[in-house]
């Protein structure tokens, strides 16, 4: 059903479209992401947190007091709290996410060790362990696995399936198909960031998948 040449033609600017290809077609079909509809939402959702396949690692470099304050509102409300967090990636990660997700506190290193990773950006120490504990893996040890396509690909479908995406992927009658998008957003982004986008890479994907 996937192929590098559909990849490339819905995410032109997706880099090894051949790789991820092979790689997320091992993990769909073990996470019975397997109907056109799932594999579709899937990737729409996938495509939008990793950019196109591009990215598949939280960055938490930011230049300037303005940008942490507008991506972290309830976190900085002031430039004086947000300044000793510009460029400085490893700070903000282990502030921002320390006691939240299983991490312990800032000075543990959790929250930058165990920052978003993979396609659909699993955080959080407790994330990591679970996923580990599916796919066979030690995550918590290794987390730096999830960079790899393979991993990054199972761990999302894993992500997906466990949180019950693959039923609200599936069309059924009296169903109201965009609420159910929504829903899906909200689960793996933790709000709907992005909805036009993933909406569109959908409807582009469905035309485009076999």
């Amino acid at each position: 059903m996937l192929n590098g040449a559909t990849l490339k033609r819905v995410f032109p600017d997706c880099s090894d479209a051949d790789d991820w290809a092979s790689a997320l077609d091992d993990a769909l079909a073990r996470f019975h992401i397997t109907t056109r509809d799932r594999v579709c939402a899937f990737l729409a959702q996938t495509s939008h947190e990793s950019a196109h396949f591009n990215r598949l690692e939280e960055s938490l470099f930011y230049r300037s007091p303005a940008r942490l304050m507008a991506v972290w509102p309830k976190r900085f409300m002031t430039e004086a709290a947000a300044q000793p967090f510009v460029q400085q990636p490893e700070a903000l990660g282990n502030f921002i996410y320390a006691g939240r997700m299983g991490n312990g506190d800032a000075a543990s290193g959790d929250g930058f060790r165990f920052r978003g990773r993979g396609l659909i950006q699993l955080t959080g120490r407790s994330n990591y362990r679970q996923a580990g504990e599916a796919l066979g893996l030690d995550l918590v040890k290794a987390p730096d696995r999830l960079v790899s396509k393979d991993v990054a690909a199972l761990s999302a479908a894993w992500f997906w399936e466990s949180r019950g995406l693959n039923a609200l992927a599936d069309h059924d009658e009296g169903d109201d198909d965009m609420e159910d998008f929504v829903q899906i957003t909200r689960r793996i982004n933790g709000g709907t960031v992005g909805l036009k986008e993933r909406f569109e890479a959908f409807q582009k994907l469905r035309s485009n998948l076999d």
